[in-house]
């Protein structure tokens, strides 16, 4: 089992999606980004294939504003954001969290990137934003 840190920066995303730490304040993002929040325990293979899933579809994600925080094991951060958010304090979760800060869609399985952007494609900002009423 790796150490949670260790794991943590094995899920990095590629440097052109934005990783950021668990214990990031989600209220920096309001109105900047869309987040989305991986949650797992250090061990559990969802948190790479939502890590997987982010990195392959980069372009989209920078196109809709969306970066990754991780929640991954069971520290004091990770814990944090998992209250903050709701979620159970183990096991797998994936949530969307809109500009808006609110959760907009929570999986128990990683989210494919078509579920992602469609989910945020429908969001009025979104529509705004691709229709270049709005940056």
């Amino acid at each position: 089992m790796l150490p949670s840190s260790l794991l943590a920066g094995a899920l990095l995303v590629a440097a052109s999606v934005p990783a950021l730490a668990a214990g990031s304040d989600l209220d920096r993002y309001r109105w900047k980004s869309r987040v989305l929040v991986i949650a797992a325990d250090a061990d559990d293979p969802r948190a790479a294939a939502q890590g997987r899933i982010a990195e392959a579809a980069a372009p989209g994600m920078r196109e809709r504003d969306l970066v990754v925080v991780r929640a991954i094991g069971e520290g004091r951060e990770a814990a944090s954001l998992r209250r903050r958010l709701g979620l159970p304090a183990t096991g797998f979760r994936a949530v969307l969290v809109g500009k808006d800060g609110g959760a907009k869609l929570t999986a128990a399985e990683p989210i494919p990137a078509e579920r992602l952007f469609s989910t945020i494609d429908a969001m009025p900002m979104r529509q705004d934003e691709a229709s270049g009423r709005r940056n």
